[in-house]
């Protein structure tokens, strides 16, 4: 599969699917990788063109030691989309993943024809909050906090019916290089757009979990109420929706994209 160059970073990549077809790029939250997506990949890859990507610093991607910016983060996605010459786009992200999103759907929409924005948020938690992540990963590794991550992922009832989903969920985080992660934590910490994606003019899928305590239905609803005509959809689960309505989560990207 293809490393691509983002501004000196190697990000790699994976590509699924008909030559022919509709590209749709999926990314990953933080903490994850593109098998976060094996599920949707194994369905979606037969209508379309399945591009799925690790985020920088995480999965086989590059991690540079440096705190990343929101900005990065987007154009790692052009970069891939002018590495492996596609013009345009669906994209769909989770989490980080939808910040990221968001950020295309503003600032590069020439290159996006719709756009899934799913357990996400146009700003979250305090910058202190995000500063004592990053100082706990950075002085302990991602032990310290993967329990409480996982907690916040998964509902109790799916923690206890799929416990080895969740534990190779966990095997995700643990991966993870510390200072990657970090380098994103910054990159959420200092983001906030909630008046920008007033901009956003593609076609737009929200989705929400309710009962996910970190990207909450209030964090969804502000989106849909910026991005003019966007709808909102509401899965049974908490921020890994993705994953624990595999089905339901699948059905409700495939009926959007048409």
């Amino acid at each position: 599969m293809p490393t691509i160059d983002a501004g000196g970073c190697p990000i790699h990549v994976e590509i699924e699917g008909p030559d022919k077809a509709p590209v749709l790029v999926f990314s990953n939250s933080l903490g994850t990788n593109l098998h976060m997506w094996d599920e949707q990949a194994k369905h979606l890859a037969k209508k379309f063109r399945v591009v799925r990507y690790d985020q920088r610093g995480h999965g086989k991607s590059g991690a540079p030691k440096t705190p990343y910016t929101l900005e990065r983060l987007g154009k790692d996605v052009i970069a891939i989309l002018d590495g492996l010459k596609i013009e345009r786009a669906h994209f769909c992200g989770l989490s980080m993943g939808g910040f990221t999103g968001m950020w295309l759907g503003r600032l590069a929409p020439k290159r996006l024809d719709k756009l899934i924005l799913s357990n996400t948020a146009a700003k979250i938690g305090d910058p202190v909050i995000w500063n004592g992540r990053i100082q706990t990963v950075l002085g302990k590794g991602m032990d310290a906090v993967v329990e409480g991550v996982l907690e916040r992922w998964f509902t109790k009832t799916f923690r206890k019916k799929a416990a080895p989903t969740v534990a190779g969920i966990r095997a995700m985080l643990l991966a993870t290089p510390p200072h990657g992660y970090a380098g994103c934590c910054a990159a959420i910490r200092d983001m906030d757009q909630r008046w920008d994606i007033g901009a956003i003019s593609l076609p737009t899928l929200i989705i929400a979990g309710a009962h996910d305590p970190a990207t909450t239905v209030k964090d969804a609803e502000l989106i849909a109420s910026r991005i003019a005509g966007s709808k909102l959809m509401k899965l049974d689960a908490a921020h890994l929706s993705n994953i624990e309505q595999s089905k339901q989560y699948t059905g409700t990207i495939e009926k959007f994209l048409g």
